[in-house]
């Protein structure tokens, strides 16, 4: 087994698949290297992404521990056998590696769905605001840091499964740059909303009742809903959330969250009279 230096989200994410489906069949890893013949220092290398697994073997663990889930087996096959090596590569060890595994996700997502309160997501913005949100970063960033970032945020926005985005009316005033730049910021949202696959809703300042002011996130549709994964932005980067219990909290939050925002029609004209007040 050859072990990785830098396991990425995706390799992570198998292996700690792997390690909940051990645990609920009540086996120790020295349990579960004997049913392979490896032992137990192996186990934990795969189960904590550090090194790969094969088609058989995987089948085999899943046989083990009395999986009968076939469609999440095939969907964990397909995480292990993948070696298709992603855009996203390209800057590792130029970027930190939160960027990566933002891009990762965004490719083998099946949908999104996001909620912003602040920030237009990083998945619409211009060059020219996204170039402005980094330039707040404190420290600041090089020229060729800065530049480096806005090229990678540029080349994530190949969106093209379904996107569903619920934004808060103080996401759309906050001027991150100057006038112009906020005018065609709303104009790209414009723009994109009326594409087949995107959705967007507005949260207007005067809505009764809105408790979720706090409650900014990125939910990833897996291949199977047990693989889906929340976002959440912390100090340093990003923390990745897949336990079934708080995906279930973050899918009511988001259907929440949608069920009092303006349908998209609304929320089109709400934001082109925004557009024209600048």
């Amino acid at each position: 087994m050859v072990q990785r230096r830098e396991p990425t989200a995706r390799q992570v994410r198998l292996g700690v698949e792997l390690r909940r489906l051990r645990e609920a069949a009540g086996l120790n890893a020295v349990e579960a290297a004997r049913l392979l013949g490896l032992n137990r220092v192996q186990i934990s290398q795969i189960e904590s992404g550090a090194t790969g697994v094969s088609e058989q073997r995987l089948r085999r663990l899943a046989s083990h521990y009395a999986c009968t889930d076939e469609e999440f087996v095939n969907a964990l096959v397909v995480m292990a056998t993948d070696r298709a090596r992603g855009w996203w590569e390209e800057y590792r060890g130029l970027l930190p590696t939160s960027f990566l595994d933002l891009a990762e996700l965004d490719h083998y997502a099946t949908s999104l769905h996001e909620v912003a309160i602040l920030y237009v997501p990083g998945l619409l913005q211009t060059e020219e605001y996204a170039r402005a949100v980094f330039s707040g970063r404190v420290p600041e960033l090089t020229h060729d840091e800065l530049e480096l970032r806005v090229r990678h945020r540029m080349r994530r926005q190949q969106i093209t499964r379904p996107y569903k985005l619920v934004i808060h009316e103080s996401a759309l005033r906050i001027r991150v740059s100057d006038r112009a730049a906020s005018r065609a910021q709303l104009t790209k949202l414009l723009e994109l909303s009326e594409a087949d696959n995107i959705t967007l809703r507005v949260i207007p300042f005067d809505l009764d009742g809105f408790s979720r002011a706090a409650d900014t996130m990125s939910y990833a549709g897996g291949t199977v809903p047990k693989l889906d994964t929340v976002v959440r932005d912390v100090p340093h980067g990003s923390a990745f959330i897949d336990s079934e219990a708080q995906l279930n909290v973050f899918r009511t939050r988001f259907r929440k969250v949608e069920a009092v925002s303006l349908d998209p029609e609304r929320s089109r004209d709400f934001i082109n009279r925004l557009a024209k007040e600048l």
